[in-house]
């Protein structure tokens, strides 16, 4: 099934639709897109109950640094549908746990790894990193080696952690 852009239109409140190579995208803003998850979840023609993934992209860019994708299924309708949000570091994006329980752990996943904090979520720590790390990993921005480095210390029985120490001249590549 195809998706109706002009339904689509007339029920949610969308910036834009795009249709490449299959795959269907709808770009909302932030402050919209708990209703449109809702309406696209329950709306009989439409029907998109599961929520199968949620990804975060640092764009590096100077108005709006990241893009959170929500990778919706309609089951009945065999039909794929990207939802995206595009924020800049000061703004939270809404959770979205109320309209699709599953969306717990990929929002803990996002924060850890991109610092992209969610408004309303119930549990947000850490979940991939120690919660002793600082910085976000997967920001384009962040150093390749890291500012620290943990180690397990044999005689004190413990994780040890010490500052990097970076005394590698640059290379030249021709």
């Amino acid at each position: 099934m195809t998706i109706n852009k002009t339904l689509l239109s007339d029920i949610i409140p969308f910036s834009l639709f795009q249709n490449y190579n299959k795959e269907n995208c709808l770009l909302v803003s932030s402050k919209n897109l708990l209703i449109c998850l809702a309406i696209l979840k329950k709306h009989i023609s439409l029907q998109f109950n599961l929520l199968s993934c949620i990804s975060g992209v640092d764009l590096l860019v100077k108005e709006y640094r990241f893009l959170v994708a929500y990778e919706l299924l309609s089951l009945v309708f065999n039909t794929r549908l990207r939802v995206k949000i595009f924020l800049d570091e000061q703004t939270a994006a809404p959770s979205v746990i109320n309209i699709f329980i599953n969306a717990n752990w990929w929002e803990r996943e996002i924060w850890d790894l991109f610092g992209i904090f969610f408004e309303n979520h119930s549990d947000l720590r850490r979940i991939l990193n120690d919660y002793s790390f600082e910085g976000y990993p997967l920001r384009k921005d962040f150093p390749l080696s890291g500012f620290i480095e943990a180690f397990y210390s044999q005689t004190k029985k413990t994780i040890d952690y010490e500052k990097i120490q970076l005394t590698q001249k640059s290379k030249a590549f021709l």
